[in-house]
């Protein structure tokens, strides 16, 4: 997986195509909780549930029907009056692709068993031939070590620096229309 923090500055990243009337402190906030909560499945390994289980780690919480289960009940949790609006619709689409992000990067980490991205119709887990970012380390104590520095290091290079590149183009974008 990659951390949590390039998880989060995904969502962020992509949080910035919206209009500004979208990205609220609220809006941030349950952004990057959509693309880190995906692994939250990994609680599935201290009760017994194997790793390559469709409830397993990188399993149906990584894919893209969970994505979009999310992306659903974080705006009927959060934006309970706008759902069925055009506000609403937006904010279910654009949650579930922050979500969705989590499995693509975790998709181009190097380590694991891969993404169940077609769960639960197809279990099969994927990587993607190109598979830059370095795997985190699970647990906080692991990430603060050599490894959580190589994990740092490829992700400043592979998400950060994208993502910045990305946040430029759309305020200069923004700028320009203006």
């Amino acid at each position: 997986m990659a951390s949590a923090f390039g998880h989060a500055f995904a969502a962020i990243a992509l949080g910035t195509s919206l209009p500004k009337e979208y990205r609220t402190v609220k809006f941030w906030i349950l952004s990057m909780a959509c693309a880190i909560l995906p692994d939250a499945d990994v609680i599935g390994f201290s009760i017994g549930i194997p790793y390559d289980s469709f409830w397993g780690h990188r399993g149906f919480s990584h894919s893209l029907l969970g994505a979009f289960v999310l992306g659903i009940t974080i705006t009927i949790l959060f934006y309970r009056s706008i759902v069925l609006s055009k506000k609403g619709i937006i904010l279910v689409l654009f949650f579930t692709i922050a979500t969705a992000s989590h499995a693509v990067l975790d998709a181009m980490t190097t380590g694991g068993l891969g993404v169940a991205f077609f769960a639960p119709w197809d279990n099969t887990r994927h990587f993607f031939d190109w598979r830059p970012i370095q795997v985190s380390p699970i647990g906080i104590k692991n990430f603060f070590s050599e490894w959580g520095l190589r994990v740092i290091m490829s992700e400043l290079l592979y998400i950060f620096v994208p993502g910045a590149f990305y946040m430029g183009s759309m305020y200069i974008i923004r700028k320009i229309r203006k």
